[in-house]
């Protein structure tokens, strides 16, 4: 939620400003320390900051009203060495910072994690990104020059991620290979476009890019199906996205069209998880796998067997 504050009184601290035209000082305290006020398009986190009469000011709030707080334990690494950590993502948790909170989100919670338990962390980059509600498999690195091969580990395709879905409906394919293209709609959301406008100019910037997926059947049920999913390329909201688009939307991904409900129960958050990864370690280039306990919702008792055929 934005609020847009015009600056008049030129010399105004941060803090008076906001309090003003919240009519809290405590709600502008808080606000400021999560990191969620902007001048000028800068994130400002110093309340006593001078603004000049022409600042303009925007207080950036949750979407949904909440600040999380995620915690990281040592049960919940999947692999670590001195380069690399993996973490099984919960659900409900942002990786990074976000417009309106630079402090709720999983690389500092696993920084202060480190820290306690080391003595100091090591600088953290995000190998790759999972949606707030994806769970599973999310890796970091803990050493800045094996970044570099990381990251072109994933550009180049040398990094494999397999996807659970539970998707409404029941598919009619067994197996399939979707290529679509992929970007914004007008309204800033993203959207399947046609194969044959892959590379055409989008009006509010950028160009529409290849969005390719695989996808496997592992299991159907009544009233809806449990696939593996392959993203083969990288973009945003992709296996929700292609999902969607064959008319079986992920259940909870109300986003994208799926069903709020499923079986009588209220459904939270869509059900997406990132369940294995593999790549070559950026350092010595040994095959490396990482997977994450199946979530309950995907009813595997024997997912490696399963999965696997």
């Amino acid at each position: 939620m934005l609020v847009t504050i015009p600056i008049t009184d030129p010399g105004v601290s941060l803090r008076d400003a906001l309090t003003a035209a919240l009519g809290s000082e405590g709600e502008a305290a808080w606000l400021i320390a999560r990191g969620g006020v902007w001048v000028n398009g800068r994130r400002v986190r110093d309340p006593d900051v001078r603004l000049p009469v022409d600042a303009t000011v925007v207080v950036q709030r949750p979407p949904d009203g909440i600040y999380r707080d995620p915690v990281v334990t040592s049960a919940m690494i999947l692999y670590e060495d001195a380069d690399l950590i993996a973490l099984d993502k919960p659900i409900d948790t942002y990786v990074e910072a976000t417009p309106w909170d630079a402090e709720g989100h999983l690389r500092a919670a696993l920084a202060h994690f480190l820290e306690v338990r080391d003595g100091s962390a090591p600088p953290l980059h995000l190998a790759h990104r999972l949606d707030r509600d994806t769970s599973g498999v999310l890796l970091l690195s803990k050493a800045p020059d094996v970044n570099a091969a990381l990251q072109r580990a994933f550009r180049e395709g040398a990094v494999r991620k397999t996807y659970l879905a539970l998707c409404a409906g029941l598919p009619a394919f067994d197996e399939i290979e979707i290529e679509t293209g992929h970007g914004r709609g007008r309204g800033g959301v993203f959207r399947v476009f046609p194969h044959e406008e892959i590379g055409r100019a989008l009006p509010q910037g950028g160009t529409v890019k290849a969005m390719r997926t695989r996808l496997r059947v592992v299991r159907r049920m009544d009233d809806a199906a449990l696939a593996c999913a392959t993203p083969l390329t990288g973009r945003t909201h992709q296996i929700r996205l292609h999902l969607a688009f064959l008319g079986h939307p992920l259940i909870g991904d109300v986003k994208y069209g799926g069903p709020s409900t499923w079986r009588g129960v209220v459904v939270q958050h869509h059900h997406l998880h990132a369940w294995r990864l593999e790549l070559p370690h950026p350092r010595s280039g040994t095959a490396l796998i990482i997977e994450s306990p199946a979530p309950t919702w995907a009813n595997l008792p024997d997912a490696k067997t399963l999965l696997a055929r």
